[in-house]
């Protein structure tokens, strides 16, 4: 009988890596919101899980239940060349827990099934149609290559469409309907690269920017990805979010590179795993209120524990380098102490002294210092380090000192890692779209303009707080949106940053494209709206330009001499956009108040 409620999971997916939930690959979903959580249906899923084992012949492996305050993770280790059925198995075994059926989920008027899936028939057929399509899944030439690679100790990447087996300039790639025979692969000639891997709430592209120049200074070609792009050598590859397991794993494949650093953010961490196993540096920024509801994460300890997954991906003498200014990261990292060294950074020497296992790097007077033991090294002024805006920039100085860290521990010489950061951010193309800066004009009646990728709260005081470090006897605006998949509260708490730092305008906009992420156009600038009227600001001071690129020109040409500007720009081609208009601008000698140029006109595809 049709009940017409809705599937009692969401978020269904393949773990293709170690991950938050076990050290291996396999499925998880989360339950829907409203299905009662008992012990009783857990217990009832797990023996589902080992049903589902004897009968299609897998071995025996993690089973975890995570609850939370919206119901329930549900993950359970399988295959790695049957993920696609485990995630139905996974389905099913909730189904049958819950005691349902699939159809049983149809509304009245709905006669047909969309599609057969497992879930609709009973445990006796749903069990024979499971091992129907692990047998169809399955790829045991492939199980037998990552077998094979294991035995010799050489990292192996497999996606849905190749395999690789070694590194950078020390892979081979094979496409899986042609893979070779075990005797036929190069062995000798493949092996692992020097790897980094890099997460945290804020602070990630930077970091990896800047270990990736401090590997070039030491004569390795790096490769990187990241938020903005996958880099070799200095050059793009390709543009866009590389933040997850297809970034990494293209990184991991290209011919030329010999170190890879790849920047791991938190929806790739919870939807896939990781991709590195044997790592030499796995760096965790800081953790702060970001993305709260999501797959089943509701406070900064469960925002810790996902980033510090990426310890799973470190080699047994790998470094764990965390921040040991955040009492929540480091309260995280103190329980996997037993498993890796750890390495502290901070904003003053000795507190990353004491927290560290002789690995540490924090100022001191004035100067960035690295102790490994009882060995010191000056890495120079910090004043004097064009990331830090005369050390104006706080988190950049954090930034600075956790990617320090890591490179001496990749062995990198401290001599090569001053030498970066007395030029790193001289030119505008080190760090694009991380803060990025403008003066027109002289002195203290020179227009400030800022330009930074702040996407959270703890990211925009941060920039704000160098907007007020910078600022003149003028007037403070910015730009304010956010992306689609935060929840109202969040968006109301970066308003409440805005608000603090009583600026005089705001322009309210969208991020366009992917990052509306389900969400109408606007709506988000509506709930910033209220927010900041809420707190005070005129109606008239928060005008809405939801294209950032519109709204950052609307700015410039509100703005007067003395102002700072404040544009945190995330799209890319907006940013791209943004970025060039301000070149311009600056080449050619323009002045608050003169009109600004046409933008360009859009070439649209025919038809």
């Amino acid at each position: 009988m049709s009940t017409g409620v809705d599937a009692p999971f969401e978020e269904s997916r393949r773990l293709t890596g170690s991950n938050l939930y076990f050290d291996g690959p396999g499925a998880a979903l989360e339950t829907a919101r409203g299905v009662a959580i008992d012990a009783a249906l857990l217990q009832r899923w797990r023996d589902n899980i080992t049903r589902l084992r004897n009968a299609l012949g897998w071995a025996d492996g993690a089973v975890l239940v995570r609850t939370h305050r919206s119901g329930a993770s549900l993950a359970f280790a399988a295959p790695i060349d049957q993920l696609y059925t485990a995630a139905e198995a996974n389905e099913w075994a909730l189904y049958s827990a819950l005691g349902l059926r699939a159809d049983d989920m149809l509304a009245d008027d709905e006669s047909e099934l969309p599609r057969a899936h497992v879930a609709h028939f009973d445990d006796g057929k749903a069990l024979i149609q499971l091992h129907a399509l692990a047998q169809a899944e399955a790829k045991p030439a492939l199980i037998a290559l990552l077998d094979a690679a294991q035995a010799r100790g050489i990292p192996a990447h497999a996606d849905d469409d190749e395999v690789s087996i070694g590194e950078g300039q020390h892979a081979q790639v094979w496409v899986l309907p042609e893979l070779p025979e075990l005797e036929a692969v190069p062995w000798d000639t493949l092996r692992a690269i020097p790897k980094a891997v890099v997460t945290g709430s804020n602070g990630k592209t930077t970091s990896v920017r800047l270990l990736a120049s401090m590997l070039r200074a030491h004569g390795l070609t790096p490769g990187y990805s990241s938020t903005d792009g996958l880099m070799v050598d200095g050059e793009c590859i390709d543009a866009g979010d590389y933040s997850g397991p297809v970034g990494a794993r293209t990184v991991l494949r290209h011919p030329r590179v010999q170190a890879a650093v790849l920047e791991t953010a938190r929806g790739g961490l919870l939807r896939r795993g990781l991709v590195a196993r044997d790592a030499r540096i796995a760096l965790v920024t800081n953790v702060s209120a970001d993305h709260f509801g999501e797959y089943g994460i509701h406070t900064l300890d469960d925002i810790a524990a996902v980033k510090l997954t990426v310890a799973k991906s470190l080699a047994d003498d790998g470094v764990l380098v965390v921040n040991a200014d955040d009492a929540v990261l480091m309260h995280g990292a103190t329980a996997l102490h037993a498993r890796h060294r750890i390495a502290c950074f901070a904003m003053m020497f000795e507190t990353a002294r004491a927290a560290s296992d002789g690995l540490a790097c924090g100022v001191d007077e004035g100067r960035l210092l690295l102790a490994d033991g009882d060995a010191m090294h000056d890495l120079g002024d910090v004043i004097e380090m064009p990331l830090t805006l005369r050390g104006s920039a706080g988190y950049n100085i954090a930034n600075i000192a956790g990617a320090s860290l890591a490179a001496y521990a990749l062995g990198i010489m401290p001599t090569e890692i001053a030498s970066v950061l007395a030029r790193f951010g001289n030119d505008s193309r080190d760090n694009p779209g991380r803060l990025q800066q403008w003066r027109f004009g002289e002195d203290a009646h020179a227009l400030r303009v800022l330009l930074d990728y702040a996407h959270n709260p703890d990211g925009l005081r941060g920039l704000l707080q160098v907007a007020q470090g910078q600022r003149g006897h003028g007037r403070l605006a910015l730009i304010l949106g956010q992306a689609g998949n935060r929840g109202d509260e969040d968006i109301r708490a970066l308003a409440d940053v805005a608000a603090d730092a009583r600026p005089e305008r705001v322009w309210l906009k969208d991020i366009g494209g992917e990052y509306l992420r389900g969400r109408p156009p606007g709506e988000i600038a509506a709930i910033l709206f209220a927010a900041l009227r809420s707190r005070g600001m005129a109606a008239e001071a928060l005008p809405v330009c939801l294209d950032e690129a519109e709204a950052s020109r609307e700015a410039l040409a509100w703005a007067r001499a003395g102002d700072t500007l404040v544009l945190p720009v995330h799209e890319l081609s907006a940013r791209d956009a943004v970025v060039a208009l301000l070149e311009r601008l600056h080449s050619e000698g323009w002045q608050p108040g003169q009109r600004l140029p046409e933008p360009p006109e859009l070439v649209r595809a025919p038809g």
